[in-house]
């Protein structure tokens, strides 16, 4: 398991740049407009969304799990405290496609809980819809903010 950072960044290619240089990495994937870094150490999956208006803010939170039993037990674990407001099951978002359960914290920022399934060439649709009623009444998403990756 590895902590998602996804931050807003004004030019992507600046972005890339300085943090290929800050944790000495490669990005693992590029796209226009977006990146990721899978870093080892620190563990970390670095998400970069190019959103010019709203450069230096956080985008969301995540953590990045490696087999869907984890996804199972977070979704779970989240329902249970009443905290799962998104459920989502072979979704494509950020150029991959996953297994994810989303909940927002009280002063609104976004945290999810995912397992990439495979690479995409699609950028998915935002925001996700909501799913059945197993999940906690559905909470907005932050308002500018890209809610996936």
């Amino acid at each position: 398991m590895r902590i998602q950072l996804a931050l807003n960044v004004k030019d992507i290619d600046q972005a890339v740049d300085f943090y290929s240089k800050m944790f000495d990495a490669e990005p693992n994937k590029r796209k226009p407009g977006y990146a990721n870094f899978a870093i080892e150490e620190p563990p970390l999956k670095l998400v970069l969304f190019e959103v010019p208006e709203e450069a230096g803010m956080l985008n969301h939170l995540g953590v990045e799990v490696f087999d869907d039993e984890d996804v199972t037990a977070a979704t779970e674990r989240l329902k249970t405290q009443g905290l799962a407001d998104l459920i989502e099951d072979e979704t494509t978002c950020c150029y991959a496609k996953a297994n994810k359960v989303w909940a927002q914290a009280p002063d609104g920022l976004r945290w999810e809980w995912y397992r990439v399934l495979a690479d995409s060439e699609t950028f998915g649709e935002h925001p996700p819809e909501p799913t059945p009623a197993e999940a906690a009444p559905a909470r907005p998403a932050p308002a500018g903010g890209l809610s996936c990756c």
